[in-house]
C-alpha cells in the first residue's frame, strides 16, 4: 500500500498527512510574517497565505520523493 500512511491501523493517505504539516507551517510562518510587518507589502492577506500553502506543501511532496518516500 504505497501513498498510505498508517496511524494507530488507520489509514490515510500520504497527500493528507503532507498537507497537515503543511498548514502548520503556513500557521508559524503567517504568525511571523504578521509580527515582522511583511503584510504591508500585499495587497490581499488570503492569497498570500494560499500561495504559501501551496508552496510549501508542493515543497514537502518534492522532499518526500527525493528522500524515497512515495506521497
Amino acid at each position: 500500500m504505497i501513498g498510505e500512511v498508517s496511524i494507530g491501523g488507520v489509514f490515510l493517505p500520504s497527500l493528507l498527512v503532507l498537507a497537515i504539516a503543511a498548514l502548520a507551517i503556513v500557521v508559524l510562518l503567517s504568525r511571523l510574517l504578521a509580527l515582522v510587518g511583511a503584510y504591508r507589502l500585499v495587497a490581499y492577506r488570503p492569497l498570500v497565505d494560499v500561495a504559501l500553502f501551496l508552496l510549501i506543501l508542493g515543497l514537502l511532496a518534492s522532499l518526500t520523493t527525493t528522500f524515497g518516500l512515495h506521497p
